[in-house]
């Protein structure tokens, strides 16, 4: 859903409205992971998920990654964002951006540090205030942990279990929660109907 959502942000510039990414970590492992809507129980049965969300939206998805490398877990990829979070959103967000390159697109194991570690040592580029050894430090330290274990607990409360999932709040006409693959028109009629602007 990644162009949609691009295209509406793109549309909202110059509006009042502020953006927070969650990090819901829906795989913590395989080991009692079942998706009873995609009759998915094993890594070998994402590669026909990604086939699909790749016929729906039209992005590059290399799905092999299943075959050939399979993350063991989304909790770290997670916890990487909230890390890059702990030095500004925007560098949170341009994590997220690049792990699900690096996953969707060039098959690379985020479960693992020394690939969080790789992909993270391109931010400079963006943002050259970035502090690898400070993300480094943090991302194997308490306070990323905690700050994915308050997103993971808002999950649980608001009974997400299906990502993505986007919660349009206004504050005067209450909240909207969309879950799954949503098109663009979609997402607009959702955001107009709160006036979240």
């Amino acid at each position: 859903m990644q162009p949609q959502w691009k295209k509406l942000l793109n549309d909202l510039q110059g509006l009042d409205v502020r953006v927070t990414y969650k990090m819901g970590g829906l795989l913590p492992s395989w080991k009692h992971f079942n998706d009873t809507v995609n009759s998915i129980q094993k890594p070998v049965q994402m590669g026909p998920e990604w086939m699909h969300a790749r016929a729906l939206s039209g992005a590059i998805i290399n799905d092999l990654i299943w075959i050939t490398d399979p993350p063991a877990s989304s909790f770290p990829a997670c916890i990487a964002v909230k890390c890059a979070e702990l030095q500004s959103a925007e560098i949170g967000a341009n994590l997220l951006h690049l792990l699900q390159e690096a996953v969707m697109t060039k098959s690379l194991n985020i479960a693992k540090g020394d690939v969080l570690l790789e992909v993270a040592s391109s931010l400079p580029a963006v943002h050259p205030e970035f502090d690898l050894s400070r993300f480094r430090k943090d991302l194997f330290g308490e306070k990323a942990k905690e700050a994915f274990r308050r997103d993971f607990r808002e999950f649980k409360y608001l009974n997400v279990s299906r990502l993505p999932t986007i919660l349009f709040k206004s504050p005067d006409k209450g909240s909207i929660l969309v879950s799954g693959y949503q098109s663009y028109e979609t997402l607009k009629n959702v955001f107009s109907k709160l006036d979240c602007s």
